[in-house]
């Protein structure tokens, strides 16, 4: 099944059925635009869990960061990809074994392997879009 862009009112009826996120790549930073998409997720009323192996154990915005995927404690709807296009690939088929609903690619990240895998795995897909910007509008 070949990906195709979701519409904008696509990725806000996505968005509204997403209640817990697990942001791959979140930084300390506040610079850094990981760590002010988190923030606005977390203000808009999601469920942010921060992973970052080099972040592990340590509490960002309030949440514990986890190392991998696979160590977020509780089910996520969404894995928000802030990592580069070749990273999504192996992150895509981790959220697939991790049981998420929803691979979402930050802007700038495009990986179509890896959003066929997903797609096939009945996942939905938004690759080079920002969750904040979309929502905001």
């Amino acid at each position: 099944m070949p990906y195709t862009d979701p519409s904008h009112e696509e990725m806000i009826a996505i968005l509204q059925s997403v209640k817990t996120i697990a942001l791959v790549g979140a930084s300390d930073n506040p610079q850094r635009a990981s760590n002010g998409v988190m923030r606005f997720l977390q203000r808009n009323g999601f469920k942010v869990y921060p992973v970052n192996p080099a972040l592990a154990g340590q509490e960002l915005l309030g949440e514990t960061v986890y190392a991998a995927l696979a160590q977020v404690p509780q089910p996520v709807d969404m894995v928000e990809i802030f990592r580069n296009s070749e990273a999504a690939g192996p992150l895509t088929d981790e959220a697939i074994a991790i049981g998420a609903k929803i691979v979402w690619m930050q802007l700038e990240i495009i990986n179509h392997e890896a959003a066929e895998r997903a797609l096939a795995a009945g996942l939905k897909v938004v690759m080079n879009h920002c969750p904040a910007m979309e929502w905001g509008h």
